[in-house]
């Protein structure tokens, strides 16, 4: 059950259980673009997005995995293959998705890689295809996603750094420097365009049980959550939840936020 209210003119709400208890914010009538959103935390966010009503645009380097999120998220979702490395790439994404959706109000910067290796043997590959993807795309849609959100006067850009780059950690200089560099970006781009009703936050994951951790070893694993206070990995779920908050009305006084989501790892 859905109860809509007003807002500064606006119609807004909550979606509510059968005791009144608040389930999520509704973001009926909102268009959102999710990076990355092929799977795991992306994915998660992304079907976390449509649930609550938003039009969610799917956008993968890897096209079918994007487009069977879309097909997962219902009516009126949208998926692009896009190499958010590639600033042309992304500038043609972006008009396209606004295009179709009529508008964005939401983007999740959520894609990136990992090229782990120990700084002495790192190559300047390792190090600029990781900036690259997981720094450089976040500018590009960033960029890209501000103008409409300005014409709008409402938007939400929510970027998925890490504690890693809170932290850094050893093998990931090139990880731990691009998502610094995110969470620098995010509170530059959060004073930029305060003024015209744009947050900007980064949700900073921890030890999160996805694709890309199951390629760790057995014993790096049970090492990592033996260092959380909680003592257990996290789920794309447990992120999802913090962003669909930071993506409605109800987190409209904040910005340039760093929230993390580790389960107390960085206490």
């Amino acid at each position: 059950m859905a109860i809509l209210y007003a807002k500064g003119g606006q119609a807004v709400g909550v979606v509510v259980d059968g005791r009144g208890g608040i389930v999520n914010p509704s973001l009926a009538g909102k268009r959102a673009i999710v990076t990355g959103a092929g799977a795991g935390i992306g994915r998660a966010i992304a079907l976390a997005l449509a649930r609550a009503g938003a039009t969610v645009a799917a956008c993968d380097v890897v096209g079918d995995a994007a487009a069977a999120v879309a097909a997962e998220a219902g009516a009126g979702a949208r998926s692009f293959q896009v190499d958010v490395a590639d600033s042309e790439q992304v500038r043609v994404t972006c008009e396209r998705a606004v295009e179709e959706m009529g508008g964005v109000e939401i983007l999740v910067n959520n894609a990136g890689i990992t090229r782990d290796n120990l700084l002495m043997r790192m190559s300047d590959f390792e190090f600029e295809q990781v900036l690259a993807v997981n720094l450089k795309g976040a500018f590009y849609f960033t960029r890209a996603c501000a103008r409409p959100m300005m014409k709008a006067r409402w938007g939400r850009i929510i970027n998925i750094a890490s504690v890693i780059g809170q932290m850094g950690n050893a093998g990931q200089a090139n990880y731990a420097a691009a998502k610094a560099g995110m969470i620098g970006l995010t509170k530059s781009s959060a004073k930029e365009l305060a003024a015209r009703n744009i947050t900007v936050n980064a949700v900073a994951p921890g030890f999160i049980a996805t694709a890309m951790t199951d390629k760790l070893d057995p014993a790096t694993r049970e090492a990592y959550v033996k260092s959380i206070p909680l003592m257990r990995a996290g789920t794309p779920e447990d992120v999802a939840s913090v962003c669909l908050f930071l993506a409605s009305d109800s987190a409209g006084y904040i910005t340039g936020q760093v929230i993390r989501v580790d389960g107390g790892m960085l206490m």
